[in-house]
């Protein structure tokens, strides 16, 4: 997977992890997606409606193989700021942080080797989402019932 890729997915796991893809999520994911040279080779739209069609399917699974994949990726220091600030930005993109998304929150920090001191440096109020409370390798919870429409940018 490409990092771009992996950098939407990040944010797409982050907005779905609490059983509800706000539209102010929605706005977020398209102005990053517009607005971000990073994302510029991507199809977004067609991404994220293949990952909720997954994640409807799978469920919890879709966030363990996310959770997996990118503890197999080799990242950077700077990469691994980067998906810890999309993260962030998905979370706190609806103006209602859930516990479930912290606790997801959690699971990523746990995959990424980068320091508490590097990740408080560029996000010193953040120091509550590093704080131990779970068991990281803990597999992620998720209401089978819980189904998303696909999505459309215009």
């Amino acid at each position: 997977m490409e990092k771009a890729e992996l950098y939407l997915k990040t944010i797409f796991c982050c907005v779905a992890c609490d059983g509800e893809i706000a539209k102010e999520e929605i706005a977020m994911i398209k102005d990053l997606s517009s607005g971000n040279d990073i994302f510029s080779e991507l199809d977004t739209e067609q991404l994220i409606n293949r990952w909720i069609a997954a994640i409807n399917d799978d469920g919890a699974a879709f966030l363990k193989n996310f959770l997996n994949e990118l503890s197999a990726e080799s990242l950077s220091i700077d990469e691994q700021l980067l998906i810890i600030g999309f993260a962030l930005e998905a979370i706190e993109a609806d103006n209602c942080i859930e516990y479930s998304e912290i606790k997801f929150f959690k699971k990523i920090r746990a995959r990424l080797p980068v320091s508490d001191e590097e990740i408080l440096k560029l996000y010193p109020e953040k120091e509550d989402f590093l704080l131990p409370d779970l068991n990281a390798g803990e597999l992620p919870e998720w209401d089978s019932n819980i189904k998303f429409n696909d999505i459309s940018f215009s």
